[in-house]
């Protein structure tokens, strides 16, 4: 059985994130508790072993809910359950999201489900600059392919100073707030408000972000390893044609192109795009679509899809 094993990152001005994973939540694919202060978070993550015939896309679903019983309260109304999430829960959920999708391998179509879930807040920290760090860290403590990791934090400028993770009394002092997303070479996501800056000086706040996230990175990357699990599931890649799909290119781009550019209205310009496919679809037998249909679909979506940009 895993026993609980933990890292402990050190923020600039020397406060602590503390990552655990093998104590909660054993069943899942990955599982860690974050926690900094008395801030904790539980993030999970579960996988199907294989994806569904004729899925072409990352199905991927991430959830971050905070619990009344986190703040120490219980839920009122009639009914005393939870209810919906919020718009800040859910826009917490696309910042996580954001920068975990794009690192998934392409050909991995298996479902995934990530959950973070808020278990205590003093008031003080902020959770939802744990979420993507806690999310990334499920994910490198289990089996699922991932090309992470990746972290996020929130920078603020507060008198001058750049502060990782500020609190919610330093935040309302801050002339700039940014969410930076990253894995260690590259920046994945930013977002935040300001007021009027030099762009050095948005810079200076992302290049603050990303060395913190740097760390944060390292730290789950020493985890995976101490879990032993660097080597991740083999899995079915999706099957693919790449001389048709130069065909398909070759033949439909051109089409494709003068139909973007035309100027016609929405339905015009889709029956223009239907009419490209079915004539290079017409010079196949049915025997041939049999097989070949889903994949000539697919590869006229990517030719559809460069050509519209």
């Amino acid at each position: 059985m895993l026993q609980p094993i933990s890292k402990t990152i050190t923020l600039p001005d020397g406060r602590e994130i503390v990552i655990e994973t093998g104590k909660l939540a054993k069943q899942a694919d990955g599982s860690v508790e974050v926690r900094m202060g008395n801030t904790v978070l539980l993030a999970t993550v579960c996988a199907a072993k294989d994806a569904n015939p004729g899925v072409d896309f990352m199905p991927l679903q991430v959830e971050y809910k905070e619990k009344y019983a986190s703040f120490g309260r219980f839920p009122g109304g009639f009914t005393r359950r939870e209810g919906k999430a919020s718009d800040y829960e859910i826009l917490t959920c696309r910042l996580v999201d954001r920068a975990l999708r794009p690192l998934f391998p392409d050909d991995y179509h298996a479902e995934v489900f990530v959950n973070v879930l808020l278990f205590s807040t003093d008031g003080v920290d902020m959770p939802d600059a744990l979420a993507g760090l806690a999310a990334s860290a499920a994910l490198a403590v289990s089996d699922i392919p991932f090309n992470g990791p990746i972290s996020e934090v929130r920078v603020a400028r507060v008198d001058g100073q750049f502060v990782i993770n500020p609190t919610f009394e330093q935040l309302k002092n801050a002339d700039i707030e940014l969410m930076v997303g990253a894995t260690l070479d590259n920046i994945m996501m930013v977002e935040g408000e300001m007021q009027e800056v030099q762009e050095a000086e948005m810079l200076e706040a992302i290049k603050a972000a990303h060395e913190a996230i740097k760390v944060q990175c390292q730290a789950q990357l020493e985890l995976s390893e101490a879990v032993g699990k660097l080597v991740k599931r083999t899995y079915c890649h999706e099957e693919n044609d790449e001389d048709l799909r130069k065909d398909v290119h070759e033949a439909c781009y051109a089409k494709a192109y003068a139909v973007a550019t035309s100027g016609t209205d929405k339905h015009a310009r889709a029956e223009a795009f239907d009419a490209i496919v079915e004539e290079y679809k017409a010079k196949f037998t049915e025997e041939e679509l049999e097989t070949k249909a889903s994949l000539i679909a697919r590869y006229y979506h990517d030719v559809e899809k460069e050509a519209m940009r």
